[in-house]
């Protein structure tokens, strides 16, 4: 599944692999993009890699997102078994690479 839409004029493109997203977890993706734009308002787009490895008996799970903004993009990625946790997981790492900027 594959999704874009824009919020705030912030570019979200979402590329889940052989899954299908839930409104809860889109719902989860727009409010930490929503807080990470607080810390920096230069983002201009946002790339979300969701994964579900079912083959996987342990942390079948990936979250990675990339933020573009000026120069070099913040990225950050997570293992786990759930999506909002790793979802929350990764915007603190995001964040902390924000503040250093």
């Amino acid at each position: 599944m594959q999704y874009t839409e824009n919020l705030t004029g912030i570019k979200i493109n979402v590329q889940a692999v052989d899954i299908t997203v839930e409104e809860s977890v889109k719902d989860t993706i727009r409010k930490s993009i929503g807080r990470l734009s607080r810390y920096y308002d230069k983002i201009e787009w946002v790339d979300v890699y969701l994964e579900d490895k079912k083959e996987k008996s342990t942390t079948p799970k990936q979250v990675s997102i990339r933020l573009g903004i000026p120069g070099n993009d913040p990225f950050a990625s997570e293992y786990g078994d759930n999506f909002h946790a790793l979802l929350t997981s990764v915007e603190e790492k995001l964040r902390r690479q924000l503040e250093k900027r």
